[in-house]
């Protein structure tokens, strides 16, 4: 999942060197952050988070499949 999604924000974003991800699993929940260079967050939350909701749908798509949780979020 983490592969995932760094590949799609590395697609994004322009500052491709400064894209972090991790996950932290917790209780049966993965907790997955997007951290990105300060200038690149917009492209990473779209506008109304369109950007962001997209990237969750597709974490909660692998979820369901594989029957785990995914929590996707944007860090400063």
């Amino acid at each position: 999942m983490v592969e995932l999604i760094e590949y799609i924000v590395k697609e994004l974003v322009e500052d491709k060197d400064n894209v972090q991800v991790a996950s932290v699993t917790d209780g049966g929940v993965t907790t997955v952050t997007i951290k990105v260079s300060q200038n690149d967050t917009g492209k990473i939350i779209g506008k109304k988070g369109k950007i962001v909701t997209a990237i969750r749908t597709i974490a909660k798509a692998v979820a369901v499949k594989r029957g785990e949780k995914y929590i996707v979020e944007v860090v400063d």
